[in-house]
This record gives structure tokens, C-alpha cells and sequence, in this order.
């Protein structure tokens, strides 16, 4: 029995040929996913890049003023929903970027020894890339949330001088009323002292009247009494007859009063 050895070298060959091709595609397959991975990455860091331009002047301009007005608008889109947007927007690239990092990473623990170093070296570029980014959007978020603090704590200043003032413009608004209260108080009190001076006045006036009266009728009185002497006998004979009824009255009731009391106690 003899063995053809022909076909058996042609078997290894085509066996040869064949593990040829497969490593050929494998690493066809690692290169085309190197660069993938190497192209995501740079398109996230371009982005972080850009977002982190845009949040850092949104901290720059931030301001409490900005965000009141903002409120006051039917829609949304202040300047803390911008930041706080943008801000979970950087955070979820930054997540992303650390992913393709780990699969570059990985991709590089299985790439060969021809490509190693520049594989290595490019990730480690990128990592540093990555730890950049991190450093610098931890930095930026820290500065804003020291502006939106100082913001806060100045609007919260401005608040509280705002309610003393109105409250300061109130008690002054009540005293201001107190005292046109008072002055209106005061005015009557003069209009009715006018009055009663006036009436007062009047008065005077009256009896001023009535004694210039009085005086030109005892006047004409002792004229006539000048003219009739008899008259004027007349007259004191009615004067005396009243002054001594006057006396009489006078004992009569004091006569009783000592008989009352008499009688009272005897």
C-alpha cells in the first residue's frame, strides 16, 4: 500500500493558505474597529470640546436679574435650565468618551507587537484628552455654582432690603396719614373756634344794643321825673310800700320757720 504524499501536501497548503486569510481578515476587522473607535472618539472630544466652550460663558453671564426675567415668560429656556441642560449634556459625553477610552484600552491589550507602541500611544492621548476634559468641567462647575451662590445670596440681600424699604414706605405712608388726619383735626377745630369768636361777637354787639337802649329810656325816665315832681313822689312812695312788704314778707316767714322748728324738736 503506497501514500500519496502529493495530496497530502496539497491539504497543508490549502490549509496554510486558508488560516492565512482568516488571520488576514481578523486583523482587517481590529483595524477597521480601531478606527471606529478612534473616530467616535475624536467626534465626542470635538463635541465636549464645543459644550464646555458653551457652558463656561453661560456661568460667565449668569445672572439671577437674567433668570427672574426668564421666569416671567410664558416658555421655558432660562438660565438655569440652559446650564443644568448643557451640563447633564457634557456629563453623559464625558460617560461616553470614558466608554470608547475602555474599548480603545481594550483593543490595545489584544493589538500586536508591530502596532502596539502607537496604538498605546494613542490611547494614551486620548486619556489625557479625557482627564482634561474632566478637570476642566469639574473647574467650570464649580466656579458657576460659586456664582450662582453669590448670586443667590445677593438676591436673597436685595429681597430683604426691598421688604424694608416697603416696609419703611409703609410706616412713613401711616404717619403721613396720622398727621393729615390731625392737621384735618386741628382745621375743624379752628373753623368751630371761629364760630363760637363769632357768635361771641355778635352777642357783644346785642347787648352793646340793649344797653344804649336801656341807657336813652332811664334817660327819658329822668327827664320826666325832672319835669313831674309828683311823679317822682309818686314813685318813691311805690318803692317804699314795696320794700316794707318786702320786710313784713320777710318776718312773717322767718316767724314761721322758728314756730316750725320749735315744733319739729319741742
Amino acid at each position: 500500500m503506497s501514500l500519496d504524499w502529493t495530496g497530502f501536501e496539497s491539504g497543508f497548503s490549502s490549509l496554510d493558505t486558508g488560516g492565512t486569510r482568516m488571520a488576514s481578515g481578523a486583523m482587517a476587522e481590529k483595524s477597521g474597529n480601531w478606527e471606529g473607535l478612534r473616530k467616535q472618539a475624536r467626534a465626542l472630544e470635538n463635541e465636549i470640546d464645543l459644550k464646555l466652550v458653551t457652558f463656561s460663558k453661560l456661568g460667565t453671564n449668569y445672572s439671577r436679574a437674567q433668570t427672574v426675567e426668564s421666569d416671567k415668560q410664558p416658555l421655558l429656556g432660562g438660565a438655569d435650565s440652559s446650564l443644568d441642560s448643557i451640563q447633564s449634556e457634557i456629563d453623559s459625553l464625558l460617560a461616553n468618551l470614558g466608554q470608547v477610552n475602555e474599548e480603545m484600552a481594550g483593543y490595545a491589550a489584544g493589538a500586536g507587537e508591530g502596532r502596539s507602541a502607537a496604538i498605546h500611544h494613542t490611547l494614551q492621548r486620548h486619556s489625557e484628552i479625557l482627564q482634561d476634559y474632566n478637570q476642566e468641567f469639574k473647574k467650570t462647575s464649580s466656579n458657576i455654582a460659586s456664582i450662582v451662590e453669590r448670586e443667590d445670596l445677593l438676591s436673597s440681600v436685595q429681597s430683604d432690603m426691598d421688604d424694608y424699604r416697603n416696609k419703611e414706605g409703609t410706616k412713613k405712608n401711616q404717619k403721613i396719614d396720622t398727621l393729615q388726619r390731625e392737621l384735618e383735626h386741628t382745621r375743624n377745630s379752628e373753623r368751630l373756634i371761629d364760630e363760637q369768636i363769632n357768635i361771641a361777637l355778635d352777642t357783644r354787639d346785642s347787648l352793646v344794643n340793649q344797653r344804649e337802649v336801656l341807657k336813652a329810656v332811664q334817660t327819658k325816665l329822668n327827664d320826666l321825673t325832672n319835669k313831674f315832681p309828683l311823679i317822682n313822689n309818686l314813685v318813691n312812695k311805690i318803692n317804699f310800700r314795696k320794700r316794707r312788704d318786702t320786710i313784713i314778707l320777710g318776718v312773717v316767714i322767718g316767724l314761721c320757720l322758728v314756730f316750725m322748728i320749735w315744733y319739729a324738736f319741742g
